[in-house]
């Protein structure tokens, strides 16, 4: 089943049991229904949201939901307010989120923000046309430049590599829209490159790729990626191997890590068998069959790269799995 499938299975599924979840109202029934902030349909956050959705739900007691949202900075802010029960962040958004720093410094933090697991692997990709002979970020001044929209964490890390690259947002024309819409506005002629941070391989670029029209991915590397991992210890060193995507050459790239976060007000209970159904045999077998992310979402990645607190739910489940001490 290739990714395009799954997403619209998962849509078909969320379509009957999201309107339910909205209509909860009162606590203990709260408690029935798990919603988890996800991203755009186009991105990999949406299908692998709705694959561990569909995997920690039991029978007559949870119904855990994927919703489709901005991304990173509304998930957890929907997590602060309640108007989710959880969600998917990069690293860097959840913890600047909690602590208050970067882009929440001062602006109100949400202490409160807990760690179920951390995932995969978030690869940042600037794409652009092969056509285009744009072989560097410092060549987009001036270009026709998608951020992604306010609200997702690709917009963060996107301002941070442009100033990287001594790139003032003012010194291109940016757009602030999805990446399956700065794909097709690609595939136009209407855009010369966008940023997308998320799990390799992305429906968007895949999509993209195929199409016929060749594109490119720019690298990350050298004494601007070296500043930025100076100045910003989240960013991983990652690479893009060749025909990851179509005709696509291997490229080096900087990385994010992708989390599933809640509120620290979340039953401590429901988190532990949560967390305990994500890494069960089954579990594990349906995520690295259901997608090439999938397979990295292991026990021993769980742990890694925390930069807030375990919700005590997930320590618990962790502790007795013996990867955290």
């Amino acid at each position: 089943m290739n990714l395009n499938q799954v997403a619209r299975r998962l849509a078909i599924g969320m379509a009957v049991a999201l309107p339910m979840a909205l209509t909860v109202s009162t606590s203990a029934q709260a408690q029935s229904f798990f919603r988890i902030g996800t991203g755009g349909t186009a991105g990999t956050y949406y299908p692998v949201g709705g694959m561990i959705a569909n995997a920690v739900s039991i029978p007559g007691k949870l119904i855990a939901t994927a919703q489709a949202t901005n991304g990173s900075v509304a998930n957890v802010n929907g997590v602060a307010s309640g108007a989710m029960e959880s969600g998917f962040s990069q690293s860097d958004v959840a913890t600047w989120a909690q602590k208050g720093t970067g882009i929440y410094e001062g602006k109100p933090n949400i202490p409160d923000l807990r760690l179920i697991a951390n995932l995969y692997p978030e690869t940042i990709h600037v794409v652009v046309k092969k056509s285009s002979g744009i072989k560097s970020i410092s060549e987009l001044k001036g270009k026709r430049v998608a951020l992604d929209e306010p609200g997702s964490g690709t917009l963060v890390n996107a301002r941070l590599i442009l100033a990287a690259y001594n790139i003032k947002e003012s010194e291109i024309r940016p757009e602030y829209i999805k990446p399956n819409q700065a794909a097709d506005k690609m595939k136009d002629g209407a855009l010369d490159a966008f940023f997308f941070v998320g799990g390799a391989p992305a429906g968007a670029i895949a999509e993209l790729a195929s199409s016929g029209g060749g594109i490119a991915l720019l690298p990350i590397e050298g004494a601007q990626a070296q500043a930025l991992r100076n100045t910003s210890s989240f960013f991983a060193i990652d690479s893009v191997p060749a025909a990851t995507y179509k005709d696509v050459d291997a490229v080096n790239t900087l990385s994010v890590g992708a989390q599933w976060v809640t509120s620290a007000k979340a039953d401590t209970e429901t988190i532990y068998q949560i967390t305990k159904a994500l890494y069960s045999e089954s579990t594990q077998k349906a995520l690295a069959a259901g997608h090439a992310k999938g397979k990295l979402i292991t026990l021993k990645n769980a742990v890694q790269g925390a930069g807030i607190p375990f919700h005590p739910g997930a320590e618990k489940y962790y502790r007795e799995a013996g990867v955290l001490k």
